[in-house]
């Protein structure tokens, strides 16, 4: 099953404009973004817990990265709530799942096979720091290594947005809303990737945005080692 599997496109998806899609496990459904892959799949995902739900237990062959949206996300590691920012890399394992329900965005078999550093990040509690050379822009680092930078920026209202992408990027509306010179208009979990020699022009809404990013990743796209 493959959707949206040609990286050198720039694609844009408005997620809550997807139906669910039932998973294996009863009570957790999914809205595809991107995948390549079956069941094990290279993915980007919106996944949705139902209250009182669990995934089975398993060991992250690729890694797993993801931020909860809404709801508090669980496992054995402990409880996280909405605006936690999580990696766990290849050959951890948990059993998630979630006694009130939430919703999180979530990136599978996308790490380097070597990568054993885990994050776990509240950016509740967390500062972001204004860009010195970027007007109307703040910026809370997430990760950073020689493959990726990951980091959720505020963009001031009305601010205009200039971006280079010449190894690709993604872009998930955390809060508010923003128009690209595409005349695409972004809104809550929208979700736009950018292909390798792209870049990012747009312009803020009214009440500005924050968008969480990732850059440099998009040289690295392979499918599952299985």
């Amino acid at each position: 099953m493959d959707h949206n599997a040609d990286f050198s496109q720039r694609v844009l998806v408005h997620s809550d404009e997807l139906d669910w899609v039932p998973s294996p496990i009863k009570g957790v459904d999914r809205r595809m973004l991107d995948r390549i892959g079956d069941e094990v799949a290279r993915a980007t995902s919106i996944v949705r817990y139902a209250p009182q739900s669990q995934f089975s237990a398993h060991t992250h062959g690729g890694g797993e990265e993801f931020i909860v949206l809404s709801g508090v996300f669980q496992d054995e590691h402990g409880d996280f709530p909405a605006g936690s920012y999580i990696r766990n890399p290849p050959t951890t394992s948990h059993t998630p799942g979630s006694e009130a329900g939430c919703i999180i965005f979530v990136k599978l078999w996308q790490f380097n096979p070597s990568d054993r550093t885990p994050v776990k990040i509240d950016m509740n509690k967390m500062a972001s720091v204004s860009a010195a050379d970027r007007n109307g822009v703040a910026v809370m680092p997430l990760f950073h290594d020689d493959r990726e930078t990951v980091q959720v920026e505020t963009w001031d209202a009305n601010v205009r947005i200039e971006i280079d992408a010449p190894d690709g990027a993604e872009f998930l509306v955390l809060d508010g809303k923003f128009t690209t010179d595409h005349d695409e208009q972004l809104h809550q979990h929208s979700w736009l990737r950018l292909p390798v020699g792209n870049r990012l022009v747009a312009t803020a809404g009214t009440a500005g945005a924050k968008v969480w990013m990732k850059t440099r990743h998009l040289q690295h796209v392979e499918a599952p080692n299985v």
